[in-house]
């Protein structure tokens, strides 16, 4: 309690705001002010009027903010909380990519770096992939990065052709179908609830695809009692918080990315006290970037 207590003193002294990713550990996502998918936090970091934004994520979604949000400071409290799908395309790798296709729009899901954005003409979110692409016009070519999951499953519900960059989520990737097949086996009736980034055989065999944020809204309209959650199990502990009367099966313990467990409270102390560690864009960048960003909130189901 002290710790919480801590915490919550310095955070009123800088005037911050705690946002965190529904992938982080419960207590984490506890305290912070907001909870919430990529797109829900990045609608929140472009609104705040707080000084201090202290972000409980992975470094891309630090550098959104600050990208969004160039007047506060941007703080992540494990530097070497990264993602490895962000880290599988390059601005190099995409420059030759759009020579390849000149005419064609460039859609990059959140998950990349900054300069990777800052190529790009739209960014999307799980949340919103399926909409954006179904608004950009039918005679463009479009270039879809870095997740091939994504993308083949905006493909699939769009009916748009995509030219698909191959990286992927290996949290995800880590899904099994057999996985699927056996807690259904345990648990009859229940409804299996996937993310996107997941494989083609988990998504075939799921009920229902949803980002982590459309999955929370999923499930009081749903007669259900029981769902079986295919995506990173930090979500569970967000659905056994909001709706306590139902149940919900993670459908892997292996489904954790590492880099959003690096978080704890601990660090979110150092990192108000210290003011570390400070996330920032090259302005040449951010101004390239904030509009494709910008175009991705724009676009909210």
């Amino acid at each position: 309690m002290e710790l919480i207590e801590r915490i919550q003193q310095i955070k009123t002294v800088r005037n911050a705001v705690i946002l965190a990713h529904n992938y982080q550990i419960g207590p984490v996502q506890d305290i912070a002010d907001y909870t919430g998918d990529s797109l829900g936090l990045s609608i929140q970091a472009s609104k705040t009027d707080a000084d201090v934004i202290v972000f409980c994520g992975v470094h891309f979604m630090a550098e959104t903010a600050a990208i969004l949000s160039p007047d506060k400071a941007v703080l992540l409290p494990e530097k070497t909380a990264g993602c490895p799908m962000a880290d599988m395309i390059n601005a190099e790798q995409l420059a030759e990519m759009k020579a390849k296709h000149p005419d064609a729009l460039v859609v990059t899901y959140v998950n990349s770096t900054a300069e990777v954005k800052a190529m790009s003409d739209y960014c999307c979110t799980s949340g919103n992939a399926v909409e954006l692409v179904a608004s950009l016009p039918k005679d463009r070519e479009i270039l879809f990065v870095p997740d091939q999951n994504l993308g083949a499953f905006v493909m699939e519900r769009t009916g748009r052709k995509m030219i698909l960059w191959p990286g992927y989520c290996p949290t995800h990737v880590w899904i099994e179908p057999e996985a699927v097949e056996a807690m259904r086996k345990e648990h009859p009736g229940a409804v299996v609830l996937a993310h996107p980034e997941c494989t083609p055989a988990v998504r075939a065999i799921s009920d229902e695809l949803l980002s982590t944020g459309q999955m929370l809204k999923f499930v009081p309209k749903s007669d259900a009692k029981t769902f079986i959650i295919a995506t990173e199990i930090g979500i569970v502990h967000t659905l056994k918080k909001m709706y306590p009367d139902r149940e919900f099966v993670p459908v892997s313990n292996r489904a954790v990315c590492p880099n959003m467990k690096k978080i704890s409270l601990e660090k979110i102390l150092w990192s108000l006290e210290d003011m570390e560690y400070r996330i920032a864009v090259p302005e040449d960048i951010a101004a390239k970037a904030r509009l494709s960003l910008e175009r991705m909130i724009e676009i909210v189901p």
